[in-house]
C-alpha cells in the first residue's frame, strides 16, 4: 500500500490553532460504518448517543512540559529539544530540529543554569539523540521551566491557557510527550453524565511518543516502523474490559492511543475445534507496543472508536480506515472540510461506530 493513497488537501484556515471557546462544546461526525453514513452532533451529546451499556476505556496519561530551550556553547545558538523517554536519572532521549547538525559532544545550557551534553546520535529512519544532564531535572523543573508540547501545525507560542487545554481533565500519569487529543473534548460534567447514562468506564496509560506522532517516511506504509511506547493496564481495568467482552456490549476506546494499547495486550485464547471460543484475556501491568495499525487489521476489542481528524499520511489516518475502511474514512474526510469541521489535536472528533 503506498503512503500518498492516504494524503489529501487541507484548507489552513481548518487547521486548529486554538481549543474551542469551552472544552466539550466542540462539533461531533458520527460515522456509522455499517451503513456508510454520517450524522452531524456535538460532543456533549455522547450520553444520547452511545447504547447504555457502553463502557469506555480512556487513556489517562498526563502530559509533562517537555519542550525545553537550551544554548549552544559552542555556536552560541537557541536549541529547542523535545524531552521523549527518560533512560536514567540523567539522561534523555530527545528529538530536535536540525538533529544532523549536532554531535556527540555538544555542549547546551539551560535554565537554572542547568547543563547537558550530547553524547548519543544514531540513526534509525530519524536521528535520535541523547542529553545526558550534569544533574537530575524533574518534573518540578520541567514545570517551571519547559514548555507545552504543542504539534509543530500549531503556528504559535504556547500560553497559559494550554497548561490545562492541553491536558485531558482525567490526566493522572505523567509521561507523555504529546496530549491523546481524543480526550480533551471531555469534561468532568460530560463524564458524570455518561455515568448517569448507563455508561461504564476505564482509565489505561499509553505515554504518547514517538510511536503516535513520528510521520511515515516510507512509500510504502508496510515499510514504516513504529517506534516503542509504554503502557500500563491495572487488574481493575482489566477484569472490567474482560467482562464487558464476554457480556458482549460495546466498547468505545477513547482515542487511538487507547485502541493500540488493547489490541497490544489482548492475548486470544487458543482455539478448541471440539468447543470454539473467540475469547481472550488483556496482559496486567506494564507492557510496550510498537504496534503498527493499517488497513488488513483483524480488530480483537474495539467495537467504536472516539477520535480525532488526522493529519495527511499519519499511522493515526491509516488507522481509522482500518478500522471504518479507507473509502468511508476519505469520503468523511472529504465531508469535514466541506462543513468545515476543525481539524487536528484542537479540532472537532468524529464517532466511528
Amino acid at each position: 500500500m503506498k503512503t500518498s493513497d492516504y494524503n489529501f488537501e487541507l484548507p489552513e484556515h481548518l487547521i486548529a490553532q486554538q481549543p474551542c471557546a469551552q472544552r466539550g462544546h466542540s462539533r461531533l461526525m458520527v460515522l456509522n460504518r455499517k451503513i456508510g453514513k454520517t450524522q452531524h452532533c456535538m460532543v456533549k451529546d455522547l450520553p444520547i448517543v452511545l447504547e447504555k451499556g457502553t463502557l469506555l476505556v480512556f487513556n489517562d496519561s498526563k502530559v509533562r512540559k517537555a519542550r525545553i530551550f537550551g544554548l549552544c556553547e559552542k555556536t552560541g545558538a537557541t536549541t529547542e529539544f523535545l524531552l521523549l523517554n527518560q533512560v536514567d536519572d540523567y539522561s534523555w532521549q530527545v528529538i530536535s530540529k536540525h538533529s544532523k547538525r549536532k554531535k556527540p559532544g555538544d555542549l547546551y545550557v539551560f535554565s537554572d543554569n542547568i547543563k547537558a551534553i550530547l553524547v548519543q546520535s544514531e540513526s534509525s529512519g530519524i536521528i535520535e539523540l541523547i542529553l545526558r544532564f550534569e544533574t537530575p531535572i524533574s518534573d518540578e523543573w520541567l514545570e517551571q521551566y519547559g514548555h507545552v508540547p504543542l504539534p509543530p501545525y500549531i503556528k504559535r507560542e504556547d500560553t497559559v491557557d494550554d497548561n490545562s487545554r492541553y491536558q485531558t481533565v482525567y490526566a493522572s500519569q505523567t509521561g507523555s510527550s504529546a496530549a491523546p487529543t481524543a480526550g480533551l473534548h471531555f469534561t468532568k460534567e460530560l463524564l458524570t453524565e455518561l455515568n448517569n447514562a448507563g455508561m461504564e468506564s476505564v482509565f489505561i496509560t499509553l505515554h504518547v511518543g514517538l510511536g503516535t506522532f513520528l510521520p511515515v517516511r516510507t512509500q510504502n506504509i508496510e515499510d514504516h516502523s513504529m517506534h516503542e511506547e509504554s503502557f500500563f493496564i491495572d487488574d481493575e481495568a482489566a477484569t472490567k474490559i474482560e467482562k464487558a467482552k464476554k457480556e458482549k456490549r460495546k466498547i468505545l476506546t477513547i482515542g487511538t492511543t487507547s485502541l493500540r494499547t488493547l489490541e497490544s495486550a489482548w492475548q486470544q485464547k487458543p482455539y478448541d475445534s471440539i468447543k470454539p471460543d473467540s475469547s481472550g484475556s488483556l496482559q496486567r501491568g506494564q507492557g510496550n507496543t510498537s504496534i503498527f495499525i493499517y488497513p488488513g487489521y483483524d480488530f480483537k476489542v474495539a467495537d467504536m472508536l472516539f477520535t480525532n481528524f488526522h493529519t495527511p499520511m499519519s499511522t493515526l489516518l491509516m488507522l481509522v480506515s482500518a478500522f471504518a475502511g479507507k473509502d468511508l474514512i476519505m469520503d468523511a474526510y472529504k465531508e469535514a472540510i466541506k462543513e468545515e469541521y476543525r481539524f487536528f489535536s484542537y479540532g472537532d472528533a468524529m464517532l466511528i461506530i
